[in-house]
């Protein structure tokens, strides 16, 4: 399995129960499909750069995984139907 590392975006309005079950929701498209998260990291609340979906504002989590490509390609196609997701990205992790 290869290791990568992914950003998403959250959106602000979200309560907290609800962001929870939120994140629980997209690392389980991960698990589901045969990977492993490694490591969760909450950047929490931040301004974004410019307003994406009319929103300015928006929560950050960086997580750390190892996965196969199905797992990826799912987690991509799942978050970009998702109201709640705003952005996401995946890169290959270097360490």
């Amino acid at each position: 399995m290869k290791k990568y590392e992914i950003m998403y975006i959250l959106k602000s309005s979200l309560d907290d129960a609800a962001r929870k079950a939120q994140i629980e929701k997209l690392h389980g498209i991960i698990t589901k499909n045969g990977g492993k998260v490694n490591n969760v990291n909450e950047w929490g609340l931040r301004d974004l750069a410019y307003p994406i979906k009319k929103e300015i504002k928006g929560y950050y989590v960086v997580i750390k995984i190892e996965a196969e490509n199905v797992a990826l390609k799912e987690f991509d196609r799942l978050t970009r139907i998702d109201n709640n997701v705003l952005r996401t990205l995946i890169t290959v992790d270097q360490d």
